[in-house]
Protein backbone atom coordinates (compact mmCIF):
# COMPACT_ATOMS: atom_id res chain seq x y z
CA UNK A 1 0.00 0.00 0.00
CA UNK A 2 2.62 2.30 0.87
CA UNK A 3 5.90 0.69 -0.64
CA UNK A 4 7.97 3.14 0.41
CA UNK A 5 7.61 2.84 4.22
CA UNK A 6 7.73 6.77 4.72
CA UNK A 7 4.62 7.49 6.67
CA UNK A 8 4.27 6.14 10.92
CA UNK A 9 1.98 2.90 11.65
CA UNK A 10 0.40 1.79 14.40
CA UNK A 11 -0.55 -1.67 14.27
CA UNK A 12 -3.63 -2.59 16.16
CA UNK A 13 -4.67 -5.98 17.33
CA UNK A 14 -8.70 -5.53 18.09
CA UNK A 15 -9.53 -7.14 21.89
CA UNK A 16 -12.47 -8.88 22.43
CA UNK A 17 -14.93 -5.84 23.80
CA UNK A 18 -18.21 -4.66 23.02
CA UNK A 19 -19.15 -1.96 19.92
CA UNK A 20 -19.81 0.32 22.28
CA UNK A 21 -16.32 -0.08 23.72
CA UNK A 22 -14.62 -0.23 20.44
CA UNK A 23 -15.91 3.09 18.58
CA UNK A 24 -14.55 4.22 21.77
CA UNK A 25 -11.55 3.23 21.21
CA UNK A 26 -11.64 4.46 17.46
CA UNK A 27 -12.79 7.58 18.76
CA UNK A 28 -9.63 7.52 20.94
CA UNK A 29 -7.29 6.71 17.75
CA UNK A 30 -8.98 9.36 15.53
CA UNK A 31 -6.43 12.12 16.27
CA UNK A 32 -3.41 9.62 15.32
CA UNK A 33 -5.04 9.41 12.03
CA UNK A 34 -5.63 13.12 11.50
CA UNK A 35 -1.75 13.43 12.14
CA UNK A 36 -1.00 11.37 9.52
CA UNK A 37 0.04 8.12 11.44
CA UNK A 38 -1.52 5.13 9.55
CA UNK A 39 -3.62 3.03 12.24
CA UNK A 40 -4.05 -0.76 11.13
CA UNK A 41 -6.17 -3.19 12.65
CA UNK A 42 -5.23 -7.08 12.56
CA UNK A 43 -6.83 -10.39 13.25
CA UNK A 44 -8.86 -13.27 12.08
CA UNK A 45 -12.16 -12.75 10.92
CA UNK A 46 -13.65 -15.47 11.22
CA UNK A 47 -13.29 -19.03 13.48
CA UNK A 48 -13.27 -21.83 11.57
CA UNK A 49 -11.21 -24.35 12.64
CA UNK A 50 -13.30 -27.05 12.52
CA UNK A 51 -13.22 -27.17 8.69
CA UNK A 52 -9.62 -26.86 8.11
CA UNK A 53 -8.03 -29.17 5.93
CA UNK A 54 -4.70 -29.89 8.05
CA UNK A 55 -3.21 -31.87 5.68
CA UNK A 56 -3.07 -29.27 3.56
CA UNK A 57 -1.77 -26.10 5.26
CA UNK A 58 -0.40 -24.30 2.51
CA UNK A 59 -3.74 -23.73 0.51
CA UNK A 60 -5.88 -21.01 1.74
CA UNK A 61 -9.54 -22.95 1.46
CA UNK A 62 -12.13 -21.28 -0.77
CA UNK A 63 -14.25 -20.74 1.39
CA UNK A 64 -12.38 -18.58 3.82
CA UNK A 65 -11.36 -16.16 1.02
CA UNK A 66 -15.05 -15.93 -0.10
CA UNK A 67 -15.75 -14.77 3.33
CA UNK A 68 -12.93 -12.35 3.16
CA UNK A 69 -14.34 -10.82 -0.28
CA UNK A 70 -17.66 -10.72 1.50
CA UNK A 71 -16.30 -8.95 4.67
CA UNK A 72 -14.99 -6.45 2.27
CA UNK A 73 -18.09 -5.55 0.85
CA UNK A 74 -20.03 -5.70 3.87
CA UNK A 75 -17.66 -2.48 5.28
CA UNK A 76 -18.39 -0.45 2.25
CA UNK A 77 -21.99 1.58 2.79
CA UNK A 78 -24.74 0.09 2.89
CA UNK A 79 -23.12 -3.74 2.41
CA UNK A 80 -24.60 -5.30 5.47
CA UNK A 81 -27.43 -5.40 3.23
CA UNK A 82 -25.64 -8.44 1.31
CA UNK A 83 -25.98 -12.35 2.67
CA UNK A 84 -23.72 -14.23 3.42
CA UNK A 85 -25.82 -17.80 2.50
CA UNK A 86 -23.75 -20.66 2.53
CA UNK A 87 -20.48 -19.17 3.78
CA UNK A 88 -22.16 -19.20 7.45
CA UNK A 89 -22.03 -22.29 7.86
CA UNK A 90 -17.96 -22.29 7.92
CA UNK A 91 -17.36 -18.75 8.32
CA UNK A 92 -18.71 -17.57 12.05
CA UNK A 93 -16.84 -13.88 12.07
CA UNK A 94 -15.62 -13.55 15.80
CA UNK A 95 -17.16 -11.32 18.14
CA UNK A 96 -14.74 -7.97 17.33
CA UNK A 97 -15.17 -8.52 13.42
CA UNK A 98 -18.96 -8.75 13.83
CA UNK A 99 -18.70 -5.61 16.08
CA UNK A 100 -15.98 -3.97 13.56
CA UNK A 101 -18.99 -4.40 10.33
CA UNK A 102 -21.61 -3.10 12.62
CA UNK A 103 -19.75 -0.03 13.70
CA UNK A 104 -18.77 0.23 10.02
CA UNK A 105 -22.38 0.40 8.61
CA UNK A 106 -22.65 3.59 10.98
CA UNK A 107 -19.65 5.17 10.75
CA UNK A 108 -18.92 8.49 12.77
CA UNK A 109 -19.37 12.10 10.65
CA UNK A 110 -16.44 12.47 8.86
CA UNK A 111 -14.60 9.36 9.32
CA UNK A 112 -13.77 7.68 5.93
CA UNK A 113 -13.91 4.02 5.21
CA UNK A 114 -10.93 2.28 3.09
CA UNK A 115 -11.45 -1.64 2.46
CA UNK A 116 -8.32 -3.83 1.62
CA UNK A 117 -8.47 -7.77 0.59
CA UNK A 118 -5.35 -9.84 0.99
CA UNK A 119 -6.03 -11.00 -2.46
CA UNK A 120 -7.87 -9.65 -5.61
CA UNK A 121 -9.78 -11.95 -7.67
CA UNK A 122 -9.70 -11.10 -11.31
CA UNK A 123 -12.37 -10.60 -13.77
CA UNK A 124 -12.60 -12.83 -16.56
CA UNK A 125 -15.59 -14.91 -16.96
CA UNK A 126 -17.48 -13.28 -19.48
CA UNK A 127 -17.97 -10.21 -21.39
CA UNK A 128 -21.36 -10.06 -19.84
CA UNK A 129 -19.42 -8.68 -16.45
CA UNK A 130 -18.05 -5.68 -18.00
CA UNK A 131 -19.91 -1.99 -17.91
CA UNK A 132 -21.72 -0.32 -20.20
CA UNK A 133 -19.18 1.71 -22.25
CA UNK A 134 -19.77 5.89 -21.29
CA UNK A 135 -20.64 6.62 -24.71
CA UNK A 136 -23.47 4.32 -24.62
CA UNK A 137 -24.63 5.66 -21.23
CA UNK A 138 -24.56 9.29 -22.71
CA UNK A 139 -26.98 8.11 -25.66
CA UNK A 140 -29.21 6.75 -22.51
CA UNK A 141 -29.07 9.96 -21.04
CA UNK A 142 -29.72 11.88 -23.71
CA UNK A 143 -32.91 9.41 -24.67
CA UNK A 144 -34.41 10.05 -21.29
CA UNK A 145 -34.94 13.69 -22.09
CA UNK A 146 -38.45 14.31 -22.65
CA UNK A 147 -41.36 11.54 -23.71
CA UNK A 148 -41.25 9.87 -27.36
CA UNK A 149 -44.17 7.42 -29.01
CA UNK A 150 -43.61 3.77 -27.30
CA UNK A 151 -43.46 0.32 -29.27
CA UNK A 152 -40.84 1.23 -31.95
CA UNK A 153 -42.52 4.63 -32.90
CA UNK A 154 -39.80 6.74 -31.74
CA UNK A 155 -37.19 9.08 -33.23
CA UNK A 156 -34.63 6.46 -31.80
CA UNK A 157 -35.55 3.36 -33.69
CA UNK A 158 -36.23 5.16 -36.91
CA UNK A 159 -32.63 6.25 -36.78
CA UNK A 160 -31.13 2.93 -36.09
CA UNK A 161 -33.15 1.45 -39.05
CA UNK A 162 -30.94 4.13 -41.48
CA UNK A 163 -27.64 2.92 -39.31
CA UNK A 164 -28.13 -0.25 -39.40
CA UNK A 165 -29.00 0.14 -43.89
CA UNK A 166 -25.71 1.80 -43.92
CA UNK A 167 -23.77 -1.26 -42.26
CA UNK A 168 -26.08 -3.92 -43.84
CA UNK A 169 -27.47 -3.27 -46.99
CA UNK A 170 -30.70 -1.23 -48.36
CA UNK A 171 -32.86 -3.79 -47.88
CA UNK A 172 -32.25 -4.87 -43.71
CA UNK A 173 -34.32 -3.64 -41.38
CA UNK A 174 -33.58 -4.25 -37.35
CA UNK A 175 -36.28 -5.15 -34.70
CA UNK A 176 -34.66 -4.35 -30.84
CA UNK A 177 -35.31 -6.78 -28.81
CA UNK A 178 -34.00 -7.28 -24.35
CA UNK A 179 -31.61 -10.12 -24.99
CA UNK A 180 -30.05 -12.47 -26.95
CA UNK A 181 -31.54 -15.74 -26.22
CA UNK A 182 -34.57 -13.69 -27.54
CA UNK A 183 -33.20 -12.39 -30.86
CA UNK A 184 -32.15 -16.02 -31.50
CA UNK A 185 -35.39 -17.69 -30.43
CA UNK A 186 -37.43 -14.77 -32.48
CA UNK A 187 -35.03 -15.15 -35.34
CA UNK A 188 -35.60 -18.50 -35.90
CA UNK A 189 -39.47 -18.69 -35.20
CA UNK A 190 -39.19 -16.27 -38.38
CA UNK A 191 -36.92 -18.24 -40.11
CA UNK A 192 -38.77 -21.96 -40.78
CA UNK A 193 -42.44 -23.74 -40.69
CA UNK A 194 -43.30 -25.46 -37.52
CA UNK A 195 -42.24 -28.46 -39.20
CA UNK A 196 -38.55 -27.12 -39.81
CA UNK A 197 -34.86 -28.13 -38.00
CA UNK A 198 -32.14 -26.02 -37.59
CA UNK A 199 -28.84 -27.33 -38.09
CA UNK A 200 -25.73 -25.71 -35.58
CA UNK A 201 -22.77 -26.30 -34.12
CA UNK A 202 -23.01 -28.96 -30.70
CA UNK A 203 -20.98 -25.91 -28.94
CA UNK A 204 -23.78 -23.71 -30.50
CA UNK A 205 -24.99 -20.73 -27.58
CA UNK A 206 -28.40 -22.29 -28.83
CA UNK A 207 -27.43 -25.98 -27.96
CA UNK A 208 -25.48 -25.63 -24.82
CA UNK A 209 -26.85 -22.42 -23.14
CA UNK A 210 -30.45 -21.31 -23.64
CA UNK A 211 -31.83 -23.59 -21.09
CA UNK A 212 -33.28 -25.33 -23.89
CA UNK A 213 -35.76 -21.93 -24.80
CA UNK A 214 -35.70 -22.53 -28.98
CA UNK A 215 -37.07 -25.97 -27.97
CA UNK A 216 -39.78 -25.47 -25.57
CA UNK A 217 -40.10 -22.02 -26.17
CA UNK A 218 -40.29 -22.18 -30.09
CA UNK A 219 -40.98 -25.49 -30.48
CA UNK A 220 -37.65 -25.66 -32.93
CA UNK A 221 -36.38 -29.19 -33.54
CA UNK A 222 -31.97 -28.23 -33.20
CA UNK A 223 -29.82 -30.67 -34.67
CA UNK A 224 -26.26 -30.58 -33.24
CA UNK A 225 -23.16 -31.05 -35.63
CA UNK A 226 -19.52 -32.16 -34.24
CA UNK A 227 -16.92 -29.41 -34.94
CA UNK A 228 -13.27 -29.42 -33.77
CA UNK A 229 -13.09 -25.68 -33.37
CA UNK A 230 -16.63 -24.33 -33.42
CA UNK A 231 -17.28 -24.05 -37.05
CA UNK A 232 -19.84 -25.60 -39.22
CA UNK A 233 -18.45 -26.21 -42.56
CA UNK A 234 -20.28 -27.68 -45.91
CA UNK A 235 -18.84 -30.93 -45.17
CA UNK A 236 -19.79 -31.28 -41.75
CA UNK A 237 -23.06 -29.86 -42.53
CA UNK A 238 -23.60 -32.52 -45.56
CA UNK A 239 -24.82 -35.81 -43.37
CA UNK A 240 -27.21 -34.05 -41.30
CA UNK A 241 -28.57 -32.30 -44.37
CA UNK A 242 -30.99 -35.09 -45.17
CA UNK A 243 -34.91 -36.35 -45.62
CA UNK A 244 -36.05 -33.38 -47.65
CA UNK A 245 -39.60 -34.76 -48.67
CA UNK A 246 -39.72 -37.33 -45.86
CA UNK A 247 -42.76 -36.72 -43.84
CA UNK A 248 -41.21 -38.61 -40.73
CA UNK A 249 -38.36 -36.60 -40.75
CA UNK A 250 -38.14 -33.17 -39.25
CA UNK A 251 -37.33 -31.05 -42.51
CA UNK A 252 -33.69 -29.24 -42.54
CA UNK A 253 -34.94 -25.44 -42.57
CA UNK A 254 -32.00 -22.89 -41.02
CA UNK A 255 -28.48 -23.35 -40.81
CA UNK A 256 -26.98 -21.31 -37.89
CA UNK A 257 -23.54 -20.31 -37.37
CA UNK A 258 -22.22 -18.42 -34.45
CA UNK A 259 -19.76 -15.40 -35.00
CA UNK A 260 -17.00 -15.24 -33.06
CA UNK A 261 -17.61 -19.42 -31.95
CA UNK A 262 -18.47 -20.67 -28.41
CA UNK A 263 -14.94 -21.53 -28.98
CA UNK A 264 -13.71 -17.78 -29.71
CA UNK A 265 -13.27 -18.72 -33.36
CA UNK A 266 -13.71 -17.05 -36.32
CA UNK A 267 -15.39 -17.54 -39.72
CA UNK A 268 -13.64 -15.74 -42.58
CA UNK A 269 -15.94 -14.10 -45.04
CA UNK A 270 -15.28 -17.14 -47.20
CA UNK A 271 -15.72 -19.84 -44.75
CA UNK A 272 -19.19 -18.08 -44.13
CA UNK A 273 -19.74 -18.16 -48.01
CA UNK A 274 -19.10 -21.83 -48.15
CA UNK A 275 -21.85 -22.22 -45.47
CA UNK A 276 -24.46 -20.15 -46.96
CA UNK A 277 -23.95 -21.33 -50.68
CA UNK A 278 -24.63 -24.94 -49.37
CA UNK A 279 -27.60 -23.87 -47.69
CA UNK A 280 -29.28 -21.77 -50.20
CA UNK A 281 -28.69 -24.79 -52.76
CA UNK A 282 -30.78 -27.04 -50.43
CA UNK A 283 -33.59 -24.59 -49.76
CA UNK A 284 -32.32 -23.48 -46.37
CA UNK A 285 -31.72 -20.16 -44.81
CA UNK A 286 -29.08 -18.85 -42.88
CA UNK A 287 -28.84 -17.17 -39.57
CA UNK A 288 -25.93 -15.88 -37.47
CA UNK A 289 -26.31 -15.64 -34.49
CA UNK A 290 -24.27 -12.39 -34.02
CA UNK A 291 -23.42 -12.21 -29.88
CA UNK A 292 -19.89 -11.19 -30.79
CA UNK A 293 -20.11 -10.20 -34.52
CA UNK A 294 -18.52 -7.02 -33.67
CA UNK A 295 -15.42 -9.08 -32.52
CA UNK A 296 -15.46 -11.19 -35.72
CA UNK A 297 -15.59 -7.91 -37.84
CA UNK A 298 -12.49 -6.26 -35.66
CA UNK A 299 -10.22 -9.74 -35.87
CA UNK A 300 -10.19 -9.80 -39.82
CA UNK A 301 -10.43 -6.29 -40.16
CA UNK A 302 -14.13 -5.88 -42.07
CA UNK A 303 -16.84 -4.44 -42.11
CA UNK A 304 -19.73 -5.98 -40.59
CA UNK A 305 -21.61 -6.59 -43.72
CA UNK A 306 -18.81 -8.69 -45.05
CA UNK A 307 -18.94 -11.41 -42.59
CA UNK A 308 -23.11 -11.01 -43.16
CA UNK A 309 -24.99 -9.57 -45.76
CA UNK A 310 -22.15 -10.23 -48.53
CA UNK A 311 -21.34 -13.34 -47.37
CA UNK A 312 -25.25 -14.31 -48.26
CA UNK A 313 -26.53 -14.80 -44.55
CA UNK A 314 -30.17 -14.10 -44.11
CA UNK A 315 -30.75 -13.02 -40.45
CA UNK A 316 -28.50 -11.92 -38.06
CA UNK A 317 -28.96 -12.03 -33.87
CA UNK A 318 -26.65 -8.53 -33.44
CA UNK A 319 -25.12 -8.44 -30.20
CA UNK A 320 -24.67 -5.58 -28.16
CA UNK A 321 -24.17 -6.25 -24.19
CA UNK A 322 -21.48 -8.38 -25.04
CA UNK A 323 -19.87 -5.00 -26.62
CA UNK A 324 -20.54 -2.27 -24.35
CA UNK A 325 -24.07 -1.77 -24.41
CA UNK A 326 -26.35 -1.78 -21.09
CA UNK A 327 -28.90 -4.28 -22.16
CA UNK A 328 -30.58 -5.20 -25.43
CA UNK A 329 -29.66 -7.40 -28.86
CA UNK A 330 -31.33 -6.73 -32.11
CA UNK A 331 -32.98 -9.14 -35.38
CA UNK A 332 -31.50 -8.14 -38.34
CA UNK A 333 -33.63 -9.10 -40.94
CA UNK A 334 -30.83 -9.00 -44.23
CA UNK A 335 -33.30 -10.50 -46.67
CA UNK A 336 -37.11 -10.08 -46.11
CA UNK A 337 -37.83 -12.60 -48.48
CA UNK A 338 -36.78 -15.25 -45.62
CA UNK A 339 -38.95 -14.28 -42.96
CA UNK A 340 -42.43 -13.73 -42.18
CA UNK A 341 -44.02 -12.18 -39.03
CA UNK A 342 -41.22 -11.07 -37.04
CA UNK A 343 -43.50 -8.18 -35.51
CA UNK A 344 -45.76 -11.22 -34.10
CA UNK A 345 -43.09 -13.74 -32.79
CA UNK A 346 -41.28 -10.51 -31.05
CA UNK A 347 -44.86 -9.70 -29.43
CA UNK A 348 -45.77 -12.57 -28.26
CA UNK A 349 -41.95 -13.92 -27.68
CA UNK A 350 -42.59 -11.43 -24.82
CA UNK A 351 -39.38 -9.36 -26.47
CA UNK A 352 -41.31 -5.93 -27.47
CA UNK A 353 -40.25 -3.31 -25.85
CA UNK A 354 -42.77 -0.39 -24.64
CA UNK A 355 -39.67 2.01 -24.32
CA UNK A 356 -37.73 1.04 -27.27
CA UNK A 357 -35.70 3.89 -27.55
CA UNK A 358 -33.70 3.17 -24.41
CA UNK A 359 -32.30 -0.22 -26.50
CA UNK A 360 -32.13 1.58 -29.92
CA UNK A 361 -30.13 4.51 -28.45
CA UNK A 362 -27.74 2.14 -27.13
CA UNK A 363 -27.30 0.48 -30.73
CA UNK A 364 -27.18 3.82 -32.68
CA UNK A 365 -24.61 4.91 -30.06
CA UNK A 366 -22.98 1.51 -30.81
CA UNK A 367 -23.12 1.41 -34.72
CA UNK A 368 -23.34 4.88 -35.98
CA UNK A 369 -19.28 5.83 -35.16
CA UNK A 370 -16.81 3.68 -34.77
CA UNK A 371 -18.02 2.57 -31.02
CA UNK A 372 -18.55 -0.98 -32.02
CA UNK A 373 -15.22 -1.63 -33.68
CA UNK A 374 -13.31 0.22 -30.64
CA UNK A 375 -14.61 -1.75 -28.07
CA UNK A 376 -14.40 -5.04 -29.71
CA UNK A 377 -10.89 -4.23 -30.88
CA UNK A 378 -9.98 -3.46 -27.68
CA UNK A 379 -11.34 -6.73 -26.10
CA UNK A 380 -9.34 -8.41 -28.48
CA UNK A 381 -5.96 -7.19 -28.14
CA UNK A 382 -6.87 -7.69 -24.38
CA UNK A 383 -7.23 -11.53 -25.79
CA UNK A 384 -3.98 -11.75 -27.59
CA UNK A 385 -1.74 -9.98 -24.63
CA UNK A 386 -3.00 -12.71 -21.99
CA UNK A 387 -2.36 -15.56 -24.80
CA UNK A 388 0.72 -14.48 -25.13
CA UNK A 389 1.17 -14.03 -21.24
CA UNK A 390 0.68 -17.66 -20.12
CA UNK A 391 1.63 -19.38 -23.00
CA UNK A 392 4.71 -20.42 -21.15
CA UNK A 393 3.49 -20.70 -17.92
CA UNK A 394 4.13 -24.07 -16.48
CA UNK A 395 0.99 -26.59 -16.70
CA UNK A 396 -1.17 -23.81 -18.93
CA UNK A 397 -1.88 -25.28 -22.43
CA UNK A 398 -3.98 -23.72 -24.79
CA UNK A 399 -6.55 -25.46 -26.44
CA UNK A 400 -8.03 -23.37 -29.45
CA UNK A 401 -6.92 -20.27 -31.87
CA UNK A 402 -7.07 -17.09 -29.66
CA UNK A 403 -9.05 -14.84 -32.76
CA UNK A 404 -11.42 -12.69 -31.15
CA UNK A 405 -11.57 -12.42 -27.03
CA UNK A 406 -11.50 -15.73 -25.86
CA UNK A 407 -8.81 -17.62 -24.56
CA UNK A 408 -9.29 -21.40 -23.97
CA UNK A 409 -6.66 -23.14 -21.86
CA UNK A 410 -6.01 -26.36 -20.06
CA UNK A 411 -4.93 -26.15 -16.26
CA UNK A 412 -3.92 -28.93 -13.86
CA UNK A 413 -7.57 -30.39 -12.57
CA UNK A 414 -5.95 -30.15 -9.17
CA UNK A 415 -5.14 -26.46 -8.65
CA UNK A 416 -8.98 -25.19 -9.37
CA UNK A 417 -9.64 -24.24 -5.82
CA UNK A 418 -6.51 -22.21 -5.99
CA UNK A 419 -7.47 -21.02 -9.94
CA UNK A 420 -10.86 -20.18 -8.56
CA UNK A 421 -9.46 -17.99 -5.98
CA UNK A 422 -7.63 -15.92 -8.14
CA UNK A 423 -10.25 -15.40 -10.98
CA UNK A 424 -13.70 -15.88 -11.88
CA UNK A 425 -13.82 -17.76 -15.42
CA UNK A 426 -15.88 -20.12 -16.71
CA UNK A 427 -15.01 -24.22 -17.11
CA UNK A 428 -15.38 -24.98 -20.56
CA UNK A 429 -14.63 -28.79 -20.24
CA UNK A 430 -14.29 -29.98 -16.17
CA UNK A 431 -12.40 -33.62 -17.46
CA UNK A 432 -9.63 -31.97 -19.18
CA UNK A 433 -9.57 -29.34 -17.21
CA UNK A 434 -10.39 -26.38 -19.32
CA UNK A 435 -11.24 -23.27 -18.84
CA UNK A 436 -12.23 -19.63 -20.78
CA UNK A 437 -10.64 -16.82 -20.12
CA UNK A 438 -12.86 -13.55 -21.42
CA UNK A 439 -11.47 -10.02 -22.19
CA UNK A 440 -13.96 -6.91 -22.52
CA UNK A 441 -14.53 -3.72 -24.14
CA UNK A 442 -12.83 -2.44 -20.39
CA UNK A 443 -10.39 -4.90 -20.17
CA UNK A 444 -7.22 -3.09 -17.93
CA UNK A 445 -3.87 -4.60 -19.42
CA UNK A 446 -2.19 -4.12 -15.99
CA UNK A 447 -4.83 -6.34 -14.62
CA UNK A 448 -3.89 -9.17 -17.30
CA UNK A 449 -0.70 -8.71 -16.40
CA UNK A 450 -0.72 -9.24 -12.87
CA UNK A 451 -3.24 -12.23 -12.92
CA UNK A 452 -0.62 -13.90 -15.47
CA UNK A 453 1.67 -12.65 -12.97
CA UNK A 454 0.02 -14.65 -9.98
CA UNK A 455 -0.79 -17.53 -12.21
CA UNK A 456 2.68 -18.65 -13.00
CA UNK A 457 3.38 -18.09 -9.27
CA UNK A 458 0.58 -20.54 -8.74
CA UNK A 459 1.36 -22.97 -10.91
CA UNK A 460 5.07 -23.03 -10.18
CA UNK A 461 4.74 -23.35 -6.73
CA UNK A 462 2.32 -26.58 -7.31
CA UNK A 463 2.24 -29.74 -7.31
CA UNK A 464 1.48 -30.99 -10.92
Amino acid sequence: MYPEADIPVLQLSLPTQDAATLMALGERLRPLREAGVLVIGSGYMTHGLPFIDWRNTDAVPGWSSDFDLWAAEALLPGGLTRERSSLGRRCRPRTPARHTMTAADRPAPGCERSVMTSRRRYELASDNCAGAHPEVMEALAAANAGTEPSYGEDRWTARLQDVVRDHFGPRAEAFPVFNGTGANVVSLQAMQPSWGAVLCARTAHINTDECGAPERVAGIKLVPVDTPDGKLTPELLAPEAQGFGDEHHAQPSVVSLTQSTELGTVYTAEETRAVCDFAHELGMTVHVDGARLANAAASLDVPLRALTTDAGADVVSLGGTKNGMLFGEAVLVLDPDTVSGVPYIRKYSMQLASKMRFISAQLVALLEGDLWRRSAVRANAGARLLRSLVEDVPNVHPTQPTEANAVFVTVPPDRAEELDRLARFETWDSVRGEVRWMCAHDTDEADLRAFADELSRLMASGRS
